[in-house]
Formats: C-alpha cells, structure tokens, sequence
C-alpha cells in the first residue's frame, strides 16, 4: 500500500511539473508513437502544419466515440487551415486498429501504453468514479502551430460542440 500511494504522488508530482513547463506559447513535447497500422509516427513530421493533437481516455467508449467521429465528420474543415489531427490515448496498436477501422477514422490514432507523452503533456490525472480513486487520462486538446509551439489548450473537454469549437477558433 506504501509503495502505490508513493507511485500516485510520483505520478501527481510529474503532472504538476508538466503543466508547468506547458502553457500556450511554449515548445510542444516531442515525440514518436506508433499509429492503428504500427507505424511511427513523430511530432517533427509535421511541422508547417497546425497540430490538433487531442488526448482521450479509452477506444471504443461512447464519449470517445462520438469525440472521433466529430473529427472525422469534418477533416475537411482541418484540412482548409493546414491542420491535421492525432488522437493519442493508452490502448494499444491492436485496439487502435479495430477501433479505427470500426468508426471509418480518417485520421492516425497514436498509441502510448506507457504514457510516457501522456505524461509529458499533463493529462496523466488522479481521477475518482464511484468512490474509486484511479489514475488516467484527462480528455485534453492541445492546437500545436506551425512551428512546434502550444498556441492553444483545451483541458477538461467536455465532448459535446467541442470539434465545432476547435473549426471556430482555427478560422479567427
């Protein structure tokens, strides 16, 4: 017992100095994953666009759910600004695949079972549901401009209008 309430304030502590270091203005985190078909996948492969990089807690979940479907329904829109999207969240290359194929994604799901990057970005957070206290991702959207620098964050995203919030503040 000892020892997991020592990781939770390790992982609490690491989260606290990420989203110190992370504001809007500031360099975004590099990284490398691998996507849905297993391929490698890095920040710096995109720079000259803008980012919509957005991490969620789970595939195949209703919130998570509707939250790609929206992106999907209008990557048109991304792609009049020069923008492209990445989700990334905990499941695996495996799980991102069914889901990716399931919900006809038209963007790369990027998988960090490590949560390593999902720790760089802050969005590792203690969470309580019924009484249960737990570890996991908070549902945050970071807007990453051309070169490398957070130029927007959406933390604790509620679903509902969020994408069509995104498509607005991209086209101001």
């Amino acid at each position: 017992m000892f020892f997991e309430k020592k990781e939770l304030f390790l992982l609490n502590l690491n989260n606290v100095i990420g989203e110190i270091m992370l504001a809007e203005g500031k360099k975004a985190p590099a990284f490398t994953l691998k996507n849905q078909e297993d391929e490698k996948i890095s920040l710096k492969n995109f720079l000259g666009k803008k980012i919509i990089l957005y991490f969620y807690p789970k595939d195949n979940t209703p919130g998570c759910t509707t939250e790609a479907c929206d992106f999907r329904d209008t990557i048109a829109e991304f792609n009049k600004v020069n923008a492209i999207v990445l989700g990334i969240s905990k499941d695996s290359v495996k799980s991102h695949k069914r889901f990716h194929e399931k919900q006809n994604l038209n963007f790369d799901l990027l998988s960090d079972e490590q949560t390593t990057v999902i720790q760089k970005y802050g969005v590792w957070k203690e969470k309580k549901n019924y009484g249960r206290t737990y570890m996991g991702i908070e549902r945050t959207t970071f807007i990453i401009d051309e070169n490398g620098k957070i130029e927007k964050i959406y933390p604790k995203v509620k679903v509902k209008n969020h994408v069509a919030e995104i498509i607005e503040y991209l086209k101001n």
